[in-house]
């Protein structure tokens, strides 16, 4: 039963899981057809980005603190009011819940049954603040206080309702083409002559936005290693690298690989392609990523960013891709902004110019060093740049990429709602020659 498979996964997201860990070997097990297993993706990651508005429509209903409910009755709950709140009929959304509850926690059926009957005549429209203040638009755009108010002090109120809009829809799944082993348009006929829905990306134009396509690792071009999934401004940072036939590249924090490999594809998967991360783990999703793709030019590296182990002036290009708080893929990933701290912004800040510091020592004169987060904030990136331009006076910035990036100090960042893609920052500098 689909219902009954969202409700475990959503137990197990808030009690720790991935949602992109945990829910597709729950489908994969499951005997759900492609259009149900679908279904279940949408409710799973919908409910967990609408947590907040969830639980306040529910508050009303619900005469207990939602917190203090059994794990498998909240996740119920949520499940049943997203579906309400979203437009499927209460006959299905009310019913059929409460029947999966009845196979997660048998004895809280009447419970669920009659909260979201409750809730089924309360709207539409339901209550939800209408207000202009922080916790009234975080609690419509199911947010923490924190990062609304982040959003709008850094990106300005436009922009940052722009932002909360797009990341509350889901990620459209992006393909890139292995160039060294198949052309795009091959690969689109594959998709099409296969039922699935494919367009061309509006930032990248030869990625392959795709839909109706389940896992879309058991595609055979994604596993045969003629395409990859990556979003569009993953790809576009990699691009603008640059990396060339014959260079020695270097990316740090280079986990789970997408960006190294979209390199050595550029460079004819020919020169030396180092993919360093400090993570032995994912250091191994690197390997396993370029071998899957027949990339000869990765060479997977386990050290520490702040303590490279190479000579200075070994690379003619150096992408580091650094640590981060992640807002600019919150809509890829439902659970973060519940487990995210607003300290966490300030903590990544004090690391990050230290990252740079040690990563433009590895650039040798005359080559190109690239900073790149997936976040949006002001500490995360034009300070980041403010303090490259002190501390890296034989850095030159270069042109940063045109629209729809949005120039921002010396850099640019690319918003979500802008082309449909993660939210990113991008920062190009070039050594100067001796």
């Amino acid at each position: 039963m689909s219902r009954a498979l969202a409700i475990r996964a959503l137990v197990r997201i808030e009690t720790g899981a991935y949602a992109n860990v945990v829910l597709p070997p729950l489908l994969r097990e499951s005997a759900l057809s492609a259009r149900d297993r679908a279904q279940v993706t949408e409710w799973v990651y919908g409910a967990t980005r609408r947590q907040r508005t969830l639980d306040h429509v529910l508050r009303a209903c619900v005469d207990r603190p939602i917190d203090k409910l059994d794990p498998p009755v909240r996740a119920a709950l949520r499940l049943g009011a997203y579906q309400l709140l979203t437009g499927i009929s209460p006959h299905a959304a009310v019913g059929e819940t409460v029947s999966a509850t009845g196979v997660v926690s048998p004895r809280a059926k009447g419970f669920v049954n009659a909260v979201l009957r409750k809730l089924a005549a309360a709207g539409p429209p339901w209550p939800l603040p209408t207000g202009d203040d922080v916790e009234s638009i975080a609690i419509r755009a199911s947010m923490p206080d924190w990062i609304v108010q982040r959003f709008v002090d850094d990106l300005g109120a436009s922009d940052a309702a722009a932002m909360l809009a797009a990341v509350n829809e889901p990620g459209v799944v992006t393909l890139r083409v292995n160039p060294l082993r198949a052309t795009t348009a091959e690969v689109e006929a594959e998709l099409l002559a296969a039922g699935v829905i494919v367009t061309r990306g509006a930032l990248v134009e030869d990625a392959l936005l795709v839909t109706g396509t389940g896992d879309i690792r058991a595609l055979a071009c994604v596993r045969d290693g003629r395409a990859t999934p990556q979003d569009q401004a993953s790809q576009m940072v990699a691009t603008l690298v640059g990396g060339a036939s014959g260079e020695r590249v270097l990316e740090v924090g280079a986990a789970p690989g997408g960006k190294s490999s979209a390199m050595a594809e550029a460079m004819d998967d020919h020169g030396v392609l180092v993919a360093l991360d400090r993570h032995a783990g994912r250091t191994r999703l690197i390997a396993e990523g370029a071998a899957r793709l027949q990339l000869r030019s990765v060479q997977p590296v386990v050290a520490d960013g702040m303590e490279l182990p190479f000579a200075d002036g070994s690379f003619d290009r150096v992408l580091l891709d650094a640590p981060c708080s992640g807002l600019g893929v919150l809509r890829r990933r439902p659970e973060a902004r519940w487990r995210l701290e607003a300290r966490t912004v300030e903590q990544l800040a004090e690391l990050q110019p230290r990252l740079l510091e040690a990563a433009a020592r590895a650039v040798r004169p005359g080559g190109t060093l690239v900073y790149s987060v997936c976040t949006l904030t002001n500490a995360e990136t034009v300070a980041v740049d403010e303090w490259a331009m002190q501390a890296l006076p034989d850095f030159e910035a270069v042109a940063p990429p045109p629209a729809p990036w949005t120039p921002v100090g010396r850099g640019a960042r690319l918003l979500p709602s802008a082309a449909d893609t993660d939210g990113m920052y991008l920062l190009r500098l070039q050594r100067a020659h001796r």
